[in-house]
């Protein structure tokens, strides 16, 4: 197998380049890690530095959703090293941080519950690993059919919302192990009744240990904000328990983490009838939540999530991870903002949580057991709080209303209904907007800037812009057809009707595409002009396949090369012409 060149190589602002192996079956490319061979010492320290930053954030919360999804609490360290080593390795983003969500833990518990006895750890361990096998398989299958386009459908306005909706229910979550208070989670605003219903009862000492650590870390990101504020509220948040022997005033703390490597764990055929259904859900999840980190931390300069790339990537991570005691993975928001903002550079910061995951399974876990949870939940929400950008809906705002409006609807549909359901109102929300733009194309009746042969769409700010009595230049753009021709057609009517030319001047030169129901429907239209109202039709500026197109119609046979023109120029000499006769 020899290495191939992908067809481009980007190094933009220092950012690694990537190169491919092709496999034979199916064409799939698997990235070739560049970054190990362009990598710059002085990625090092922000790189180390960011990663174990992240573990510090990942290792607690993947023990907490090992116990979400009733998976022994060990599972979440497998699944922080395993899938992060393998998605450091492959995958396309330099910062996504990969091991498991709250959501993916929540399917994976419904998932197992009805294959496996909550109380049989070798079996729940079966379980997992299958599930997790098949949710890797069905991600691999999806990138060799291509799937990955539809995380296209997600626009930057709904992004903005989705993130903002994320960190508003990432905080709200974390709020009870900050005041040390504990309920029944559900849904979003029964989450802040009970909240509010917990506040007498919440813990003082629990409240004053996460005050401190928000205090910590705001100080230390403003002071010093080279700093590791989250590395160092941890070490400081355990520091305190052994001094001040927190625990004993009502303190909780992660608990106990037992050590050692996570042992070989194959599949069971017989239980993939079973569990593939909510594989698919589970395999929705990872790449929805994937992709959409990955693209959020994205900056400007680096190179773009490959949707095709992260499918094989987060799928190989699931299928390496499900052989070694790891649940369901994907890209978390969360860790991957930490990543991000403790000013990761390249995967290195990744294989280092990865790492520091392994060392914890080996040597560190009675010590991260000692966290307290209202530090890691200071943490969480520090860098949530991150996520929840007004500035960025102003903005929207200030340059669009109805984009806005889609941002506000993504947030909204997270808080609501939940990440998944969040994501697929996302993508909802972007296809209908998609859906109204192409149904409703601009049409610009169109004028000449004086002593040029520009030609532009009238406005009141250009009130000396040329028009030429009995001659009506409109010019519509995007594509033309079946959903949008009807109302492109009355658009046209509309300005036909009010100014009554001779001849209408239709330039299709931002035409890219012309389908065969709008051809039908401007044949119509021409005929009933020409023999109805005495109105000539001409055509200007089409592209060649519009052209084709048109010449092997009957409008093409009507129009004939007398009413069809290179540009508007041309068309507004001719009728100069036949009006003075020459």
């Amino acid at each position: 197998m020899k290495p191939e060149r992908s067809i481009r190589q980007r190094k933009l602002h220092g950012q690694p380049g990537r190169r491919t192996l092709r496999l034979s079956a199916g064409g799939v490319r698997i990235p070739f890690p560049d970054w190990l061979r362009d990598f710059k010492k002085e990625w090092a320290r922000p790189d180390i530095v960011a990663g174990l930053t992240v573990s510090a954030v990942v290792i607690p919360k993947a023990l907490a959703y090992a116990t979400i999804a009733g998976l022994p609490v060990q599972v979440g360290l497998y699944t922080a090293f395993i899938p992060m080593l393998i998605y450091a390795l492959l995958g396309t983003s330099c910062v996504l941080s990969v091991s498991t969500t709250t959501t993916i833990a929540i399917l994976v518990a419904t998932a197992l519950n009805g294959v496996a006895s909550a109380n049989d750890a070798a079996s729940l361990m079966t379980a997992s690993a299958t599930l997790t096998c098949l949710v890797g398989a069905i991600l691999v299958v999806a990138r060799l059919l291509r799937l990955g386009f539809v995380a296209n459908f997600i626009s930057e306005p709904v992004l903005i919302g989705f993130k903002a909706g994320v960190g508003i229910v990432i905080v709200v979550d974390q709020v009870p192990k900050l005041l040390g208070i504990h309920f029944h989670k559900g849904s979003f605003f029964h989450n802040l009744l009970a909240i509010a219903q917990g506040v007498p009862q919440a813990s003082l000492v629990t409240a004053a240990v996460g005050v401190v650590m928000i205090g910590l870390l705001v100080s230390i990101e403003r002071l010093l904000p080279r700093a590791p504020a989250p590395l160092i509220a941890v070490a400081a948040g355990i520091a305190a328990v052994s001094l001040f022997g927190l625990p004993a005033h009502g303190v909780a703390t992660v608990g106990n983490v037992p050590t050692g490597l996570p042992a070989f764990t194959p599949p069971d055929p017989r239980m993939m009838m079973a569990l593939w259904p909510p594989a698919l859900g589970v395999a929705l999840m990872s790449f929805t939540e994937t992709i959409a980190a990955g693209r959020a931390f994205a900056r400007s300069g680096e190179p773009t999530p490959q949707p095709n790339q992260e499918l094989l990537a987060t799928g190989l991570a699931n299928l390496g991870g499900a052989f070694f005691g790891a649940m369901a993975a994907g890209g978390g928001t969360t860790q991957t903002a930490v990543n991000r903002l403790s000013g990761a550079r390249s995967q290195l910061s990744g294989l280092v949580t990865s790492f520091a995951a392994l060392g914890t399974m080996l040597l560190l876990a009675p010590l991260i057991g000692l966290m307290p949870e209202a530090t890691l939940a200071a943490v969480v929400i520090v860098y949530s709080v991150g996520l929840i950008k007004p500035a960025e809906f102003r903005e929207i705002l200030s340059v669009r209303r109805t984009e806005f409006i889609w941002a506000l609807v993504a947030l909204i549909g997270v808080v609501l209904a939940g990440t998944l359901e969040g994501i697929v109102v996302a993508i909802i929300v972007s296809l209908v907007a998609l859906a109204h733009q192409v149904s409703d194309p601009p049409v610009y009746v169109l004028g000449r800037k004086p002593g040029t042969n520009v030609f532009r769409a009238q406005s009141s700010e250009h009130p000396e812009d040329e028009t030429f009595p009995g001659m009506l230049m409109l010019r519509p753009e995007g594509r033309i057809f079946f959903a949008n021709a009807q109302r492109i057609g009355q658009k046209m009517r509309l300005q036909i009707t009010a100014v009554k030319p001779k001849v209408v001047a239709i330039d299709l030169a931002g035409i890219f595409d012309f389908e065969f129901t709008a051809l039908k429907m401007l044949t119509e239209a021409e005929k009933k002009l020409r023999e109805e109202e005495r109105v000539t039709v001409w055509l200007v500026g089409l592209n060649p396949g519009v052209l084709a197109m048109v010449r092997r119609s009957p409008l093409g046979e009507t129009l004939g090369h007398d009413r069809m023109f290179f540009n508007m120029d041309h068309a507004v000499a001719r009728y100069h012409s036949s009006e003075t006769g020459g």
